[in-house]
């Protein structure tokens, strides 16, 4: 749990442009991360032992430097380019159906040249958004996604009946402190995020707008069923041409609903939500042609 969480706060570090000497504190990482001061309190402190973080004495965690890499012991295997780009590789050749559905781990360290070390951080990044589980026996097993065009467009036109109807509810309240800190990363991604940021990274940046608003309809399934379905799509999205000035418009669109929300226009703001995801579904389904119909 320790590496999953410093692969995220690095991950937000980065999507968020974050600069040397930003201060960490764990309350802020608190609402992104879901978990609780201890273990981001470890996290922080591994980052700290890589020379990724800075502790000072009195005043806690500071960026000191993203670029590090530390070289991975026998039982771990931070992230970083190389990782990212093999587990890439195997999500596209898992929706290119070019990976059966059980695999074993000496099968995928020979077919993408790994240490036993580096795959099993891999593999455990996958389990951890659910597209793939360990068998009780030997090997892994891949879970079902949405990987067919008709499966692809049902998902938005739930999503489209969904999200605006939990925005919607008397429940439904803003959390500002939530609001400007998506603001704060939406605003990155438009103004300069968009031009270096990967296809994995902006989809994270992404779900993580979408969730962070239904986490505001204080309904457990609402919030729960989203985060299933941005896992259930996961490989589609990451399978489909990087369009980079569509991330840029997206994030307007984004930007446009959090000033509703802070504005206190919550109906405004749902009805804005609703063509977002109207139109996201029009624009999207035919990048995905080439993908069979269920």
């Amino acid at each position: 749990m320790q590496l999953k969480l410093a692969n995220q706060i690095l991950s937000h570090a980065r999507s968020s442009g974050w600069q040397d000497g930003h201060h960490l504190t764990e309350d802020s990482l608190q609402p992104m991360l879901g978990a609780s001061r201890t273990p981001i309190r470890a996290a922080m402190a591994y980052l700290a032992s890589a020379g990724v973080l800075e502790r000072r004495p009195n005043k806690g965690f500071f960026l000191k430097d993203l670029s590090v890499r530390k070289e991975p012991s026998e039982g771990e295997a931070p992230a970083g380019e190389d990782e990212s780009a093999t587990y890439l590789a195997i999500a596209m050749d898992r929706l290119n159906h070019r990976l059966p559905d059980v695999v074993s781990e000496n099968e995928l360290i020979r077919r993408y040249d790994l240490s036993r070390a580096r795959l099993r951080h891999i593999l455990a990044r996958m389990a951890s958004e659910g597209w793939v589980e360990r068998r009780q026996g030997r090997g892994w097993e891949f879970q079902p996604l949405i990987d067919t065009l008709d499966a692809y467009r049902e998902n938005y036109r739930f999503r489209q009946m969904m999200e605006p109807t939990a925005m919607r509810s008397p429940e439904f309240a803003p959390d500002m402190v939530r609001l400007r800190s998506l603001r704060d990363q939406q605003t990155f991604v438009f103004e300069e995020g968009y031009e270096r940021l990967g296809q994995i990274e902006l989809f994270e940046i992404n779900s993580s707008f979408h969730e962070g608003i239904a986490a505001m309809s204080g309904n457990r399934f609402f919030v729960q069923t989203l985060a299933r379905l941005n896992q259930l799509r996961r490989l589609m999205e990451y399978g489909r041409p990087l369009d980079r000035e569509r991330a840029r418009r997206v994030c307007l669109e984004h930007l446009g609903i959090i000033e509703l929300l802070m504005a206190g226009d919550k109906v405004g703001a749902a009805d804005r939500m609703q063509l977002h995801l109207t139109d996201a579904a029009l624009e999207k389904a035919p990048m995905m042609s080439g993908l069979q119909s269920s």
